[in-house]
């Protein structure tokens, strides 16, 4: 048996993404700059595409800029905005975002920018109050990543927009994790900014988009042929881009019932888990990603438990042919604890031991039940005994 439970780190690309993409590949691979028949029906798909990628959000085709993925757009966002001014600003994020945001921060850092990293509660939640002390005079741009990929907590998104544009302050949000999963409609969500990616929503990888209002201006990164509106040079990748599109159009069909389909899962493997003496869950239950399910591997009092790391885990359960994935990251042959769980306040010692499990189209009761059956022997073995108490 094979489960794959995977799906924040990348989704399964559509049928028909793959069928339309095929298409275009043999039949419709024109450049879209071109003037002549061949450019032009590309340059169609790609206008397509980007309708089909704004009704997502409902919004206007225009305020959608292509990119090849959720890391470039976040990339576009905060460091189109930091090339709009001549001296260094001050830009806040929060201390739980995804390295595509952090990591450009600390490239701004370095060119003299100050950067303000809100803290998060142990649910991994910036506090609206701490954002609005945080806002100073040179303050730019705020960047808050929706839902955490690692943790699966969703942030107060409309509250912290609102205090930002009542102090005229850009605001920037990463909904890769969420865009597909949960109804967002920039009409109504206060953000100026909005990244979102295809691969997460069963389009192709290469692909994804930035959402611009109105009236915000970036500086571009790339110098070139001004596609894109002049914001993202290059000759834009038709096939990914028409994949994207599809994949957004039947993700904007499907939303609501999968959704609550996603939600039932879920709760069903966070309650399988409940009685095991060896996992405690992390990020916040009632705002939280439908499809997201994440835990920490806690050894018995006065026990170490060296050897079950969360990249243990993910080895064990591979070998049993179920896919997750875990928080600490690997460098040069020895454990590091993850940055979310320790801004989260969690110990080194558990921050290493952090799994996630994340649920999708194919996935089904079958898949969690036999998961928690398989995790919960995996732990039995490698861990010492203890009493079973509740954590979840």
């Amino acid at each position: 048996m094979q489960i794959y439970l995977d799906y924040s780190a990348t989704t399964p690309t559509r049928p028909e993404a793959i069928a339309f993409m095929q298409q275009v590949f043999t039949q419709q691979w024109g450049n879209p700059s071109s003037l002549h028949t061949w450019g032009q029906r590309s340059a169609t798909l790609v206008e397509r595409a980007r309708i089909k990628v704004a009704n997502l959000l409902n919004t206007v085709p225009e305020s959608i800029i292509f990119t090849s993925g959720g890391t470039e757009a976040d990339n576009m966002a905060i460091m189109g905005v930091a090339r709009c001014y001549g001296k260094p600003q001050h830009i806040i994020i929060s201390s739980v975002e995804h390295s595509a945001i952090s990591e450009p921060a600390k490239m701004l850092e370095n060119w003299g920018w100050q950067v303000t990293r809100l803290p998060v509660d142990r649910q991994g939640r910036v506090n609206p109050q701490q954002l609005q002390a945080a806002l100073q005079p040179n303050t730019v741009l705020v960047s808050i990543i929706y839902g955490q990929s690692e943790v699966g907590t969703l942030q107060s998104i409309a509250e912290l927009g609102n205090i930002c544009r009542s102090h005229g302050v850009l605001f920037h949000t990463d909904a890769v994790q969420v865009v597909g999963r949960l109804p967002v409609d920039v009409q109504k969500l206060p953000v100026d900014l909005l990244s979102l990616s295809s691969h997460k929503i069963y389009g192709p990888q290469g692909a994804g988009a930035l959402y611009i209002r109105e009236g915000v201006e970036l500086v571009p990164l790339l110098g070139g042929g001004g596609q894109e509106m002049k914001l993202r040079s290059g000759t834009q990748a038709v096939a990914a881009i028409a994949g994207f599109g599809l994949a957004a159009e039947l993700a904007n069909e499907e939303i609501a019932t999968e959704t609550s389909r996603l939600i039932r899962l879920r709760d069903r493997l966070f309650a399988e888990m409940a009685d095991s003496p060896y996992v405690i869950c992390t990020g916040d239950r009632l705002h939280r990603l439908p499809h997201h399910v994440s835990f920490c591997i806690v050894p018995p009092e006065g026990e170490t438990g060296d050897k079950v790391t969360g990249k243990t885990l993910v080895r064990q359960l591979n070998l049993a042919g179920i896919g997750i994935s875990a928080g600490s990251a690997c460098h040069s042959g020895k454990i590091a604890p993850s940055p979310i769980l320790l801004a989260m306040g969690y110990t080194e010692d558990v921050a290493i031991r952090g799994i996630r499990l994340t649920l999708g189209r194919e996935t089904t009761e079958a898949d969690i039940d036999w998961t928690a059956m398989v995790l919960k022997q995996i732990l039995a073995r490698l861990m010492p005994q203890r009493l079973a108490v509740s954590n979840c």
